[in-house]
C-alpha cells in the first residue's frame, strides 16, 4: 500500500525538500488580487468588504521584480531552466482598476519569464476589450457561471447571466482560451450539467468547479449552504458522469475538469492536493500575502518583507507543504498521502484550522464523523 501511495504521489507532482537547501516547488503561481473593488455584490462572495488600501504602480513593479528574482534564483539554484512562473490576476473585479490594462501590458512584455491569466466576472468585457486582450495573449480568461439563468441572476444580479454569456462570446470570437468556473453549494449543485451544456454551446474551452466556503460576505446570505459529505459525493459523481458524456460528444470541445480537492475519488482522475503555500501563494491589494485567497491567514507583506523570505521562512507555509503533515481525522485513511486532507480552505472556514479533515469528505477514519459544515467560532492566527 505504501509503495502504491508513493507511486501516486510521484505521479501527482508532490516534491519534498532535497538535502539541506530551501524547498523549491516545480512551479509558482501568484494569485494577485489587485483590488477589492467590484461592480457586483454576489451573494456567495468570500470577500468581507469591497475596499482596502491598494498599492500604486511603482509598488506593483516592485512586486514583479521580487517575483522574477525568486524565479531566477530557483532556476539558477536547481538547474531547472524550464521552470516557469504564472500570475493569475483578479480582484474584486480587476477591470474596475484604471491601471489594469497597463499591468497586463507589462505581463505581456515579460511573457518569456511567466505566463498570466485573468479571473473576472465578465461584466466589463465587450468586443473591443476582448480584442485588446487577444493582442496581449493571456493563457486564459476565466468567468463565473453559477447555474441556469434564474439561479445565476439571483446570485449575481438581474441580467448578469446574459452579460456573462456575451462576455464569453466576445472572448471566444477573439480566440482567447476561455474557462468557466462554477461554485457548488446546496442550492445550485444539481445545475452543473446545465452549466456544462451552456458552455458547450458557447464553445468554452474548460469548465471546472470547486465548493462554496461558509465565510466572508456570503455568510450573510448563504449560511448552511455548504455541501454535506453525502451531497459532495453525489455532486462529484454527477460531475464524472457529465464529463464522460461530454467526451463522447463529437461537436463539443469543452473539457470538464475534475482536478480539485477530493474530485479524483469519484472522477477516476489524477489525485489532487491543496497547493496553498506550496506552488500557490496569494497577494492582496495592500501587499499582504496569504497561502490562498480562500484561506485568509496573513503570513507577511511584500512591502515589508521580500517574497523569498516570506515563502521560505513562515511556519504556516512550511507546514502546508510538509509531506509528512497529516490532517486531524485522516490518520486511518488510505488516501491520506494523495489528498493531504482535502479542501484546506474549507477546513479553515469550518474549523478555524486548515489541518483538519475536509468537512465534505466521506472517507477516512471516524475522528470527524460528526463534523458539520458550519463556520468555526474561533480562528487560528499563526
Amino acid at each position: 500500500m505504501r509503495r502504491l501511495i508513493r507511486f501516486m504521489q510521484k505521479r501527482s507532482g508532490i516534491e519534498t525538500e532535497c538535502g539541506t537547501g530551501p524547498y523549491v516547488p516545480r512551479s509558482l503561481l501568484l494569485q494577485w488580487h489587485i483590488t477589492e473593488r467590484c461592480n457586483l455584490r454576489c451573494l456567495h462572495c468570500y470577500q468581507e468588504d469591497y475596499s482596502s488600501r491598494e498599492m500604486h504602480w511603482d509598488q506593483w513593479v516592485q512586486v514583479l521584480d521580487q517575483f522574477n528574482a525568486l524565479l531566477a534564483r530557483w532556476r539558477n539554484g536547481t538547474g531547472k531552466t524550464g521552470m516557469r512562473g504564472h500570475i493569475t490576476v483578479t480582484g474584486g473585479e480587476p477591470f474596475v482598476h484604471p491601471d489594469f490594462m497597463r499591468l497586463l501590458e507589462q505581463f505581456s512584455e515579460e511573457k518569456h519569464r511567466y505566463s498570466f491569466a485573468i479571473l473576472t466576472n465578465g461584466s466589463m468585457i465587450d468586443r473591443p476589450v476582448a480584442r485588446a486582450l487577444s493582442r496581449l495573449r493571456p493563457r486564459f480568461v476565466q468567468v463565473s457561471m453559477e447555474g441556469g439563468p434564474e439561479t445565476h441572476d439571483r446570485l449575481r444580479g438581474a441580467g448578469n447571466f446574459e452579460t456573462t454569456c456575451d462576455a464569453i462570446r466576445h472572448l471566444v470570437a477573439a480566440n482567447i482560451p476561455t474557462l468557466v468556473s462554477f461554485t457548488a453549494h446546496r442550492e445550485n449543485y444539481r445545475e452543473f450539467p446545465e452549466v456544462v451544456e451552456i458552455a458547450c454551446k458557447l464553445k468554452v474551452d474548460k469548465v471546472w468547479s470547486d465548493r462554496f466556503l461558509p465565510n466572508g460576505a456570503g455568510m450573510d446570505h448563504m449560511a448552511g449552504e455548504a455541501l454535506t459529505p453525502e451531497e459532495t459525493r453525489e455532486y462529484f459523481n454527477s460531475m464524472a458522469g457529465v464529463r464522460e458524456a461530454t467526451r463522447r460528444r463529437w461537436f463539443c470541445r469543452t473539457e470538464v475538469a475534475m482536478d480539485r480537492a477530493l474530485q479524483f475519488l469519484e472522477g477516476d482522475g489524477r489525485p489532487y492536493f491543496c497547493k496553498a503555500g506550496d506552488s500557490l501563494i496569494t497577494l492582496m491589494p495592500n501587499g499582504d500575502v496569504y497561502p490562498c485567497r480562500r484561506m485568509p491567514i496573513h503570513v507577511g507583506n511584500l512591502l515589508e518583507q521580500p517574497l523569498e523570505m516570506i515563502y521560505n521562512s513562515h511556519p504556516l507555509l512550511k507546514q502546508l507543504r510538509d509531506p509528512q503533515q497529516v490532517s486531524e481525522g485522516c490518520g486511518g485513511c488510505f488516501y491520506t498521502g494523495l489528498c493531504k486532507g482535502g479542501l484546506k480552505c474549507l477546513s479553515y472556514a469550518v474549523h478555524g484550522d486548515p489541518f483538519v479533515r475536509d468537512p465534505g469528505c466521506w472517507h477516512g477514519d471516524t475522528e470527524n464523523e460528526n463534523a458539520t459544515t458550519q463556520p468555526a467560532r474561533e480562528e487560528i492566527h499563526p
